[in-house]
């Protein structure tokens, strides 16, 4: 991966949140038990029609394993081995992901090293038409066969019930490795598992932000950050329409300047025309966590509505309510540790007091990128917990019921 920006010019203090009193708005948060291994990480939630898949990484031996558990009303089931391999090419931002179809198929990819010279990677997919007692073979959605990076999926289901996928790929990267533009593509599968798109969505993006996927009424709708020429580096937005993507267009323009990849991309949620995206951005070395509202599908968006209280680390994560309002999930830099908090917003602005998941001072130190989904009335919430007093955390999670 491409060099990140320095921490420290991220922690600067934020510009301060206008004075408004914060709305009435409560979470109780439950810890819950998931059987993971000390030492587990890269953890990923991922929503269907039945329910919440947690995913994570067991890397006590020379084979890093992608595991899953499902959430039921009683806890979590024991987990279910999807893969493994020594092969593997594991950073902690670009974690492998389980999700279950509508058809209950489960998907699941990671990223496979395939030259440690140019940090290059491909993307590996599986499926399982058994509950995940047994899995297919392994199979790339990409064919240019560069060395070069393939990775950041976002795995979705399509309106048909099938696959798709938004991913980064860097094959315009292989003439000039240090200029070349990466790139934004798109595929798609049908129910025979055959491959039916595979196209590119945007020719230069930023190298290594995460993407992310939600459906509108009208179709899926896919954010990422892009970058301009001159390395305005802020949060795009496309629209699946009439079997096309829309060319990309900024939610907000933050006239963020950087000069290398953050890996710190965005959220999108979505229910109906509703859609809501969160993102991250430090310009003028000032991190700050962001959402806006779109009542159009995400044709048009509307102000941009600050979520952190001082200075935020950004890793956003957004849900949509049914009111068309939203919850937010972010790190927020407080007391020299980072927070994971989530918070209400309303449409108008209106904003909750923020409630902490974790990280508080005294309940360990939270990693990795925290998440965070909703299914039903529920909200749930995973994270990598390091000790305070150092040594080895793991994977936990916690839900919290939604207010009436």
């Amino acid at each position: 991966m491409r060099s990140t920006i320095a921490l420290a010019a991220i922690l600067a203090a934020g510009i301060a949140v206008a004075a408004q009193a914060p709305q009435p708005w409560t979470l109780k948060v439950e810890p819950v038990q998931l059987a993971s291994s000390r030492g587990s990480n890269g953890v990923q939630l991922t929503s269907s029609k039945k329910g919440v898949l947690a995913s994570w990484l067991e890397t006590d031996s020379d084979q890093p394993t992608l595991k899953f558990a499902e959430r039921t009303a009683t806890g979590w089931t024991q987990p279910a081995k999807v893969a493994s391999g020594e092969d593997w090419f594991i950073t902690e931002a670009d974690t492998p992901s389980v999700l279950r179809l509508s058809n209950g198929t489960l998907v699941a990819d990671w990223m496979q090293s395939s030259s440690d010279e140019f940090e290059a990677s491909n993307l590996r997919l599986i499926y399982s038409k058994d509950d995940g007692k047994t899995w297919s073979k392994s199979f790339l959605p990409h064919h240019d066969g560069t060395i070069t990076q393939h990775a950041f999926a976002t795995l979705f289901e399509r309106p048909d019930g099938s696959l798709g996928l938004v991913y980064l790929d860097g094959r315009l990267t292989v003439k000039d490795r240090e200029h070349g533009p990466m790139t934004l593509r798109y595929a798609a599968y049908n129910g025979m598992w055959a491959e039916v798109s595979d196209r590119q969505m945007d020719a230069k993006v930023c190298d290594c932000c995460t993407t992310s996927v939600a459906m509108t009424a009208a179709g899926p709708i896919a954010v990422y950050r892009n970058r301009t020429d001159d390395e305005i580096r802020d949060i795009y937005v496309t629209r699946y329409e009439k079997g096309v993507w829309t060319a990309g267009a900024p939610v907000h323009n933050d006239g963020w300047m950087i000069h290398a990849c953050p890996i710190n991309g965005p959220s999108v949620a979505a229910r109906g025309n509703d859609v809501a995206v969160g993102w991250f951005t430090a310009k003028n070395d000032q991190g700050q966590a962001w959402i806006s509202f779109s009542k159009d599908g995400g044709r048009t968006f509307g102000q941009a509505i600050r979520l952190d209280d001082a200075a935020s680390l950004g890793k956003v994560n957004i849900v949509m309510l049914d009111d068309g309002s939203a919850v937010a999930a972010y790190l927020e830099f407080a007391n020299q540790r980072a927070q994971f908090r989530a918070r209400h917003i309303d449409v108008s602005g209106a904003k909750s007091a923020a409630i902490t998941i974790a990280g508080a001072a005294g309940t360990g130190r939270v990693g990795g990128v925290p998440r965070m989904t909703r299914a039903g009335n529920e909200l749930v919430f995973a994270w990598v917990d390091t000790p305070d007093s150092g040594g080895i955390g793991g994977v936990k999670t916690a839900v919290a019921p939604l207010p009436h």
